[in-house]
């Protein structure tokens, strides 16, 4: 049984490992088919972005050892769909020398350490190319320049150790700036020269440094470098035979790709390569088998699939993956939602904060199953993500959070049609949004609502817990655990009491009792009910009653010795809330 690679991002470590490889091989024949001289392909994270573009490198890359000899990467395309395409296209594996750039290590704190991680990625990718430092076929300006920067790691701590004052730093920094945001120019150039051959570049995760540095506070300073760091290398660069640039949105009002005119967009809308990224039903159900899974399709299928691109349905491929693997130790394993603790969940997080009634009742559709339409559009700026309504469904739909049911125009804007794709996505909803109720009460001044249960108002406690209520979202209708929950939350910092949840009275247990800290104070017991209908709480607080009634909670708190009790029946009806006193 071959071993399942979570985590693994370089396709030769499948094939030399034997780790079992979902074959996508076929995207380079699309790339060459269908691609733009730049393509840029925007998928949600953990999608196989990274995997594929170390398989093209792989194929395409006229790869050569420290000492500058071939390396030939036939074998570790053995057996793969690709070897039945034909001459025309096998005639190009090995062909082009080839830039490969991560720009993920660039999540940092500050500008100046995201700049100085992208420097040294950009570093590496010149020491990997080393072998053009002695090649005679490079012009004598160009083979200094290369040699300048390929040193720049070492050399970087003795310049800047030599700068007294702060000044004296900030040019050596600008400085730096400026020379590598030509530096992919440079190596292109370099390349071109010495294998005689034009230059594919392949750029992963260029979305990461802009999405980081608006969160972090120095999105301009990022997005000025990154604008040049793109514009020397795919827009006024001879060099290029292709590249492809991965990410999760298309960032466009910053003019991150000024004048690209041959950019090719192909964003989760695009029919073309709809299949490359995620797996497919197909694919799914083989790698069950393969593993010996039997009997989970449907669940497999329940939580991780409902993901449309251009017309292919696929499923998460990160969480299939753990679910597999999870499944070949325990078959009886429960599906997790798996892909939450992988994404940023930052953008949801603050669309709840910042939720008015409006969108709060769009959520609660999504989250119990139903629909929304909205415009949508695929130029989305993290700067203006706040400012309007559609920018937000617009980035929880292209980042994976909600899918395609059907779409429409007016002539002049587009509307999708759109809801949760599958349980994975709407337990991320779920715990976000009880998550943020959670903290909402934490910091709610609760002495009011506690000055009227010392004081038996009874009307004082159900406008309190109901205005809180008409805050939330109404995810959790129905289900008395989260109700019970929430109003024990609310009990904590009472003077002179301690809360006790399901503690054994009389003849059962009842929901919550209050007991006193001196014994002068009554017990305070609060039997909790649910209805689906607002006519019907008042039922509510009188089974209630009967519970207090028949399970002899006041007998059996008298029995343990305090001097008095006072109970309370309590019940919910979505965001309202009413308390009774009992009557016996």
């Amino acid at each position: 049984m071959q071993k399942i690679g979570i985590g693994y991002e370089n396709y030769k470590e499948f094939v030399d490992s034997n780790m079992y490889y979902v074959d996508k091989t076929l995207l380079v024949k699309d790339i060459l088919e269908k691609g733009g001289k730049v393509t840029l392909f925007t998928r949600p994270r953990r999608f196989g972005k990274t995997l594929a573009l170390s398989m093209i490198r792989t194929f395409f890359e006229a790869e050569v050892d420290r000492n500058g000899d071939p390396i030939d990467n036939r074998r570790y395309f053995e057996g793969k769909k690709i070897m039945d395409c034909g001459n025309e296209i096998l005639s190009k594996m090995g062909q082009y020398p080839v830039i490969k750039l991560s720009l993920k290590s660039a999540k940092q704190p500050d500008f100046y350490t995201a700049f100085l991680k992208l420097r040294e990625e950009i570093v590496y990718e010149f020491l990997r190319h080393q072998y053009l430092a002695d090649s005679v076929k490079l012009a004598e300006e160009n083979k200094k320049r290369f040699c300048d920067l390929k040193a720049a790691e070492a050399d970087w701590t003795e310049k800047l150790g030599r700068c007294k004052t702060k000044e004296e730093k900030d040019l050596l920094f600008n400085e730096e700036k400026e020379h590598f945001a030509t530096s992919l120019r440079l190596l292109s150039d370099c390349l071109k020269q010495h294998h005689g051959k034009n230059v594919i570049i392949l750029l992963d995760e260029y979305d990461v440094p802009l999405e980081n540095a608006w969160f972090s506070g120095f999105y301009q300073e990022m997005v000025d470098f990154i604008r040049s760091l793109f514009e020397s290398a795919l827009k006024t660069n001879d060099n290029l035979e292709f590249a492809m640039i991965t990410g999760c949105l298309r960032i466009s009002k910053e003019s991150i790709f000024t004048g690209l005119n041959h950019l090719e967009i192909c964003s989760i809308r695009n029919e073309n390569f709809g299949e490359y990224f995620g797996f497919t039903h197909e694919e799914t159900m083989q790698m069950l088998a393969d593993y010996g899974i039997k009997g989970k399709e449907e669940e497999i299928r329940r939580w991780y699939d409902g993901y449309l691109f251009g017309t292919a349905e696929v499923y998460n491929p990160w969480s299939v993956i753990k679910y597999v693997k999870a499944h070949v130790a325990n078959i009886d394993a429960f599906p997790e939602p798996y892909w939450a603790n992988t994404s940023s969940n930052e953008i949801i997080k603050d669309m709840i904060w910042q939720a008015d009634d409006e969108m709060k009742k769009q959520l609660e559709l999504l989250i119990s199953g139903e629909t929304i339409e909205k415009r949508i559009h695929e130029d989305i700026t993290y700067g203006d993500i706040n400012e309007s309504e559609d920018n937000l469904w617009n980035f929880l739909f292209f980042t994976g959070y909600m899918k395609k049911v059907s779409e429409r125009s007016d002539g002049e804007n587009i509307y999708l049609t759109m809801k949760i794709p599958n349980v994975e996505i709407r337990s991320i909803y779920n715990n976000q949004i009880l998550g943020w109720f959670e903290k909402q009460v934490k910091n709610t001044d609760r002495a009011t609502l506690h000055k009227a249960i010392l004081e038996g108002d009874t009307e004082g406690i159900g406008d309190y817990v109901s205005d809180l209520l008409a805050k939330s979202i109404s995810t959790f209708d129905s289900e008395e655990a989260f109700y019970h929950g929430f109003f024990l939350s609310l009990l904590y910092g009472v003077p002179g009491y301690s809360p006790q949840s399901n503690r054994e009275e009389g003849l059962g247990r009842p929901d919550i009792v209050l007991y006193p800290l001196r014994r002068k104070n009554p017990a305070l017991v609060f039997e909790i009910k649910v209805r689906k209908k607002y006519n019907e709480m008042e039922d509510g607080l009188q089974e209630a009653y009967d519970q207090i009634k028949t399970k002899k909670y006041e007998e059996g708190i008298l029995d343990d010795g305090y001097l008095g009790v006072k109970s309370y029946g309590v019940c919910f009806c979505k965001k309202e809330c009413i308390v009774g006193k009992y009557p016996g």
